[in-house]
């Protein structure tokens, strides 16, 4: 770590409803609107999944971003416009690029239980007007250290990079220590000076630079440091994602992320307009869904820029 370093600052999550089951929202929130690229964390369970209590998303509309789901736990069924049809599962990412639109729907299959992280990625420039796409990543690259085992889900780390495809410098990774592993174990992870980074505990007890890390509770690290003091017990998870700071301000509105509020009205517009006469409108064809269209908001006042 440089000498100018500063500490973390400890950033609570709030509690959201995502298809049906809670989850704990650290990014966007008032105090820190992205990191780098990533614009939203969402961290779902581990949950036990009863009757309506399971991830049930109808199909919903995105643009301007990328979807990253990281599958821990469980198995979820992806549909989109495009016609993919692909179920996630354990140790797997999915990614689907917006760009100038496309929708999709998520539901869980058959497991009791489910446990994910789902990031947005905000696509820079004019990035976000590129063609949809949807990407499986069935092999994640591994590495360890004092211990540890660390998945590299984007960018490069340790000797390793991610074969998932973005569009901006960034990072992502998946740090655990078994439940199995005799003792507490102390490592120094590298990072780079220029990104900026967040620390978000799944289970477990952490310690960051000294500081415990209360699961689902954020660790902010402005950009400026070149290593990050870990000590970690057995059954500790954690996720760490960064990238250099991303200077443009972007508007999240829903499902939606752009650059002004016209954009947003003009996407929300577009949506609600269906997939016109030859169904393949902005949004592509209809969902080969059976879950109901998620219920769309009303656009009032005016959108906060970060």
């Amino acid at each position: 770590m440089t000498a100018a370093a500063a500490s973390p600052q400890r950033l609570a999550t709030r509690m959201a409803d995502v298809g049906g089951l809670p989850v704990h929202r650290a990014v966007p929130q008032r105090a820190l609107r992205k990191v780098g690229a990533w614009c939203f964390l969402d961290h779902l369970g581990p949950a036990v999944q009863r009757g309506d209590r399971s991830l049930q998303v109808g199909p919903h509309p995105h643009i301007g971003l990328q979807t990253f789901t990281w599958m821990i736990e469980g198995e979820v069924l992806h549909r989109d416009s495009l016609g993919s049809e692909q179920v996630i599962r354990p140790g797997q990412v999915n990614l689907m690029t917006a760009g100038q639109g496309i929708a999709h729907s998520e539901e869980s299959l058959g497991s009791p239980f489910i446990h994910a992280a789902q990031l947005w990625i905000a696509l820079p420039g004019n990035e976000r007007h590129m063609p949809p796409r949807f990407q499986h990543y069935p092999d994640i690259p591994r590495c360890h250290q004092d211990g540890l085992e660390i998945r590299v889900l984007a960018g490069e780390a340790l000797g390793a990079v991610s074969p998932v495809q973005v569009h901006s410098p960034l990072v992502a990774l998946d740090l655990s220590l078994p439940e199995a592993a005799p003792a507490a174990v102390t490592t120094e992870l590298a990072l780079r000076a220029d990104f900026e980074y967040a620390v978000l505990a799944l289970t477990g007890e952490v310690d960051v630079d000294g500081m415990p890390a209360v699961p689902d509770e954020l660790l902010f690290l402005p950009a400026g440091r070149s290593a990050l003091a870990l000590q970690c017990t057995p059954g500790t998870r954690l996720l760490l994602v960064g990238g250099a700071p991303m200077h443009e301000d972007v508007l999240v509105w829903w499902n939606f992320v752009g650059r002004t509020q016209e954009e947003i009205a003009q996407a929300l517009a577009d949506w609600q307009a269906g997939p016109g006469v030859d169904g393949n409108g902005r949004f592509g064809a209809p969902v080969a869904s059976p879950l109901a269209p998620l219920q769309t908001p009303a656009l009032e006042g005016r959108l906060r820029a970060g």
